[in-house]
């Protein structure tokens, strides 16, 4: 049986997520207003909507490649834990050159829903060997 999601508006205007293609892995999220982002600076953008992600998942907000390749938008934060019933606020950094101009129901974001697991906690003097062991970053060559 597919997870289903629950999906309030909490706007009369806030457009529904959706996946824009059969098989697509994240669903497109959509700007409530229309935002300017100025250069360098970021922008909190609401969505006008809450969702009810089911115990045992996470929403994961991803960038959108055709904001962010083409014109600078990265996304900052984007866990959307399964007991915020909130509105899903993306926060966006503009990190070209240019102020960027987000319309009304803009596509701003894709949320992909993941199964998580909640480990148990376990403190330790040592952890085990590994072919990497500590190297960082850089370790591995170029």
């Amino acid at each position: 049986m597919p997870l289903s999601l629950k999906i309030k508006k909490l706007h009369p205007d806030a457009k529904i997520p959706s996946f824009a293609h059969p098989g697509d892995a994240g669903m497109d999220l959509f700007a409530l207003e229309g935002v300017t982002v100025k250069k360098g600076e970021r922008a909190k953008i609401s969505t006008g909507i809450a969702i009810e992600i089911p115990y045992g998942y996470v929403g994961l907000a991803w960038d959108k490649g055709s904001i962010g390749a083409t014109h600078g938008l990265k996304i900052l934060g984007g866990v959307m834990d399964a007991g915020y019933r909130g509105d899903y606020i993306i926060t966006l950094v503009n990190l070209s050159q240019e102020d960027f101009v987000i319309e009304r129901h803009q596509k701003i974001a894709q949320l992909l829903i993941q199964k998580i697991e909640h480990p148990k906690i376990e403190e330790v003097a040592e952890l085990s060997d590994s072919s990497r062991g500590t190297g960082g970053f850089g370790s591995t060559g170029k």
